[in-house]
């Protein structure tokens, strides 16, 4: 039988192919492109809690290691420092300064707004334009780590501690909502129909026309993404941006509340034309009571901010319920007569 002397040439050829093979194939993944940013944060920044725990980790899951952020914590002296050689390095205008703020290579963004908006839009371009390098600031080279994640520092506030007036506020209203709550179920019996003084029938249209309006203004809002207009105290708009002001991830609080207060508002108008109408008036301000009180509680303890436009729908509701609930008549008490001999 004759001889091939091609046969281990050719099984040779084939194994230093395949080694080629899986040697591109190693290079090509060692060379895929990397995007590199760097966020300052403080641990009693709010804003800063939104986008390192509700906008930064889906982007992590989905870019893995192709997206590496660096984060830096400005309330530390070297941190502050970092950030201050930052803005020097970027000529950062004084109208752009604050807290979250990301920069990617030579891109600047601050904001829990502008920082989900513009970023995933980002990533995208820099992947497809290879990647960059880590942003130009001088002392950045020490502070860098293969583990560079944005995740949130063992040293971050509890929600509650990241805004303490604010928080304890809200406190201060949820403990009187679930007293009220406890003490009028178990004062309170069948049937509300029984009519109410003329200045509580008063009010209540009042209240709930202004709980309207706020609700309303709550739902624009939501719906919008708009900034709201909020006071010295609290932050509104971490509150409104959290994945709690829509309920089931689709219907805005705001929209909930301005159909509750309306069914208020309809019940005491028919409360004298209807029986079932004076029945539910106190069964509406009760039930929404309770979803004030599920509400308050989210503020200060999970999302560590609280709204006053939120605070005040809640406080509305709570005087309404007070309102709405009817006194029962003193029991009459007779004694046995007295004869006299």
């Amino acid at each position: 039988m004759p001889f091939h002397h091609t046969e281990p040439l050719t099984r040779i050829i084939g194994l230093v192919a395949l080694l080629l093979t899986l040697l591109g194939a190693g290079a090509a993944q060692a060379a895929d492109p990397v995007v590199h940013a760097v966020l300052f944060y403080s641990p009693s920044c709010p804003h800063c809690h939104v986008v390192m725990e509700q906008v930064l980790p889906p982007l992590q899951a989905r870019y893995g290691s192709q997206l590496r952020i660096l984060t830096v914590d400005v309330s530390q002296p070297d941190g502050q420092t970092l950030y201050q050689t930052a803005i020097t390095a970027f000529a950062v205008p004084k109208d752009r300064l604050g807290i979250p703020a990301l920069f990617v290579g030579k891109e600047l963004m601050v904001g829990s707004e502008e920082i989900p908006t513009r970023l995933p839009a980002l990533i995208v371009a820099t992947l497809a334009a290879g990647g960059n390098d880590w942003p130009p600031i001088a002392g950045l080279e020490t502070r860098l780590s293969e583990d560079a994640l944005p995740v949130a520092p063992a040293s971050a506030l509890s929600p509650f501690l990241r805004d303490p007036l604010a928080n304890g506020l809200a406190l201060a209203l949820l403990i009187a909502m679930v007293i009220s709550v406890l003490a009028i179920t178990v004062t309170t019996r069948p049937p509300f129909d029984r009519s109410m003084p003329t200045w509580r029938a008063r009010t209540i249209p009042v209240l709930s026309i202004v709980g309207v309006g706020v609700a309303s203004y709550l739902a624009v809002v939501e719906m919008s993404g708009a900034q709201a207009v909020c006071g010295p105290v609290g932050d509104c708009n971490t509150v409104q941006q959290s994945p709690y002001a829509h309920l089931f991830g689709v219907l805005p609080i705001g929209v909930l509340g301005v159909v509750g207060y309306i069914a208020i508002l309809a019940a005491w108008a028919l409360r004298h034309t209807a029986g079932i109408a004076a029945n539910a008036l106190p069964t509406l301000a009760f039930l929404g009571t309770l979803f004030s009180i599920y509400l308050t509680f989210l503020e200060p303890f999970v999302i560590g901010a609280t709204c006053m436009w939120c605070l005040t729908s809640a406080a509305l509701m709570l005087a309404l319920l007070w309102l709405t609930v009817p006194k029962h008549a003193p029991e009459v008490r007779r004694g046995k007569r007295v004869l006299k001999h």
